[in-house]
């Protein structure tokens, strides 16, 4: 690296790169670079809708019921859900989609477009693969077993700065204690902490739903895992604004009073979403049902595939009821 060529900490740099003016997730659609459950099966909104509905009954059906998609994307998830309620649940239903990209043309005109949820709501609030795209600073032991703050530039070259100190420090030493070893680094998810806060606090009552890639205290990556992806490929994190740039979450940190922390798996499955292959007799009582059945169960198999999708984690946080999910 030049001694010349500037160098921030990671969480500002990924800021930059990806909300500031001209910024990745400004400019560039989500789904045009990752494929997330949203994007793989309409099973996934589908299940969404459903959830809604327990919470919409566990607060007793209020007049109005709010669902706030914070990391919107485009709008599909919120679009879809908004499709998939019954008529007597969607007549009284608030659909928000909170995104820092302007709001897309041909959008369902009944979904209101904020940069922040709205305060107060009684419904569902549901983050799917938002936290990980908050924006943190990276923290590396150098040789002496001190942390320090990792610095890039624009081109993605790292050098260590300052040691970590104050919140942060206190941070890692609750939550991810670093090792003695030079070269190990940690991901100071304060930031994404904050942010969970102040979403799922929105809430007046009802319950807020994280999902992302996560990882709890006893099993840290002792790397890290901020990497970047473009076009559907992993690619190194470059904070230029030419990629996505996201790092697995702290879900135990972020996690409130009442929290659990579920397998996507599990949660899907408690929501009726069965990757199971229908009857072989339905073939020849109705061959066309059978292959929609078929197709619906690898959609299924797909979203709760431990491997895959099914290998994310839903941080489930009641507020003023008792959870619909187990």
């Amino acid at each position: 690296m030049r001694v010349d060529e500037p160098a921030a900490p990671w969480r500002a740099a990924a800021e930059r790169a990806l909300y500031g003016p001209g910024g990745f997730f400004v400019r560039e659609a989500p789904a045009a670079h990752f494929r997330t459950a949203v994007h793989a099966s309409s099973q996934f909104a589908w299940a969404v809708a459903r959830l809604l509905i327990r919470v919409d009954r566990a607060l007793g059906q209020p007049a109005v019921l709010t669902f706030t998609d914070v990391g919107a994307g485009r709008g599909e998830l919120v679009a879809g859900v908004v499709e998939a309620l019954p008529e007597a649940v969607a007549d009284r239903l608030r659909p928000c989609a909170v995104e820092r990209a302007p709001r897309p043309p041909g959008l369902d005109p009944r979904i209101e477009w904020r940069t922040q949820p709205p305060e107060g709501a009684e419904g569902l609030l549901f983050a799917n693969e938002w936290l990980d795209n908050v924006p943190l600073d990276v923290a590396e032991t150098d040789p002496d077993g001190v942390p320090r703050y990792v610095l890039v530039t624009r081109t993605g070259e790292e050098r260590l700065g300052a040691p970590v100190g104050g919140a942060d420090a206190a941070w890692l030493r609750r939550w991810w204690p670093a090792p003695p070893e030079p070269g190990t680094r940690a991901e100071i998810g304060r930031p994404r902490d904050a942010a969970w806060a102040a979403a799922a606090g929105s809430l007046a009552r009802g319950l807020a739903v994280a999902v992302d890639y996560a990882h709890t205290r006893e099993r840290r990556p002792p790397l890290g895992t901020l990497t970047g992806y473009r076009e559907g490929r992993t690619v190194r994190p470059v904070p230029d604004g030419g990629c996505d740039l996201t790092a697995h979450v702290a879900l135990d940190a972020c996690a409130g009073p009442g929290a659990v922390l579920l397998p996507q798996r599990a949660a899907l499955r408690a929501l009726g979403v069965d990757g199971r292959r229908p009857p072989l007799s339905l073939a020849a009582e109705d061959p066309a049902a059978y292959l929609r059945a078929l197709g619906r169960a690898g959609q299924a198999a797909e979203l709760t595939d431990p491997a895959g999708l099914g290998g994310f984690t839903w941080l489930v946080q009641p507020a003023g009821i008792a959870s619909p999910l187990p």
